[in-house]
């Protein structure tokens, strides 16, 4: 999913002088208010819905500083990891695995999938629900589609979050989430939304705000409906032998667990490998000399969340280490 880490790379430090002029500025915005206002009626969405998503909206500043302020780093696999995958996080995943035990295993049976990587997700994205963000998403996404650098895909979205709007499954004051307009506790672009989000809770609508059923429910839809296969795990770390020939890694490369066994792979903790068909790749993240993994083909599905190997072992990990 294209979430609010994959949105942008390169730009500008500051604001062009024609964008830093409020006059300028609000005049533009206006107008482009009223073609969303036109496109928006015909595709269907009510005035209501419109008015009361629309009037008042102005440019949002902390936005376009947050956008365009993104900083440009290199960040090593072992950086990330102790960012994101944290005693911390363990412990606040298994309090949230103890109290919601039971819903968990109501979503593993209705979509298939593992409630570890779930959790994974859940705990990346917003910390268990603790994180989600509060841009109202509407002003955020018109901010960012006006101010014009990605203008079809934020104006793509801003349409998905006024049809969301129009479905009565949210109120527009309550829609919030990152200043690039990713949404609630699974942090779902309104298009995600759209697509993957299920009223599990039975309530009447989708709420990935304060629903934890709806929000786990619509966690588990979108891994079901990218391919994952219950049972079968996202990976594990792994330890390759001394000398072991790094142009056999990447997720391209996949081997049976058997034959990574035969040329002296082991778990993390020294035990061999099953004797095993299962398909695996080797994942190097930090090269050679860097901690070692396994990406069984469920790591795929978790790729089509969010299109990073870092961000898809994090989650394994996360999950993984709420059930340990």
């Amino acid at each position: 999913m294209l979430t609010r880490r994959t949105i942008s790379l390169a730009l500008p430090l500051s604001l062009p002088a024609a964008l830093a002029s409020p006059a300028w500025g609000a005049d533009s915005f206006q107008r482009f208010l009223n073609g969303v206002r036109a496109e928006a009626r015909n595709a269907g969405i009510s005035a209501t819905t419109l008015n009361r998503a629309l009037n008042g909206l102005q440019p949002n500043q902390k936005v376009l500083e947050r956008y365009r302020h993104q900083p440009e780093f290199t960040m090593t696999w072992a950086q990330y990891r102790a960012l994101v995958v944290t005693d911390q996080r363990a412990v606040t995943g298994r309090a949230a695995w103890q109290q919601n035990a039971a819903l968990i295993r109501a979503v593993v049976s209705r979509y298939g999938v593992d409630g570890p990587v779930i959790v994974g997700i859940w705990g990346l994205e917003s910390s268990f629900g603790q994180k989600m963000g509060d841009f109202n998403v509407v002003e955020a996404l018109a901010t960012l589609s006006w101010e014009g650098r990605r203008a079809a895909f934020f104006r793509g979205e801003l349409m998905a979050a006024l049809r969301i709007l129009d479905s009565g499954d949210i109120a527009p004051g309550r829609m919030t989430g990152s200043y690039a307009g990713a949404m609630g506790q699974p942090q779902f672009m309104p298009s995600s939304y759209l697509r993957y989000a299920v009223d599990f809770e039975g309530h009447g609508r989708r709420d990935i705000w304060t629903s934890k059923a709806d929000t786990l429910g619509s966690i588990a839809n979108y891994l079901a409906r990218s391919g994952w296969r219950v049972g079968s795990g996202w990976g594990e770390q792994i330890t390759v032998p001394p000398g072991f020939d790094a142009s056999l890694a990447g997720r391209d490369r996949p081997r049976a667990v058997s034959e990574w066994a035969r040329m002296g792979v082991r778990r993390f903790d020294g035990r061999a490998l099953p004797s095993s068909s299962l398909q695996a790749a080797v994942l190097l993240p930090d090269g050679a000399q860097g901690e070692a993994f396994f990406a069984y083909p469920n790591f795929a599905a978790i790729r089509r969340y969010n299109p990073s190997d870092f961000y898809a072992i994090a989650v394994g990990l996360i999950g993984d280490s709420v059930v340990a």
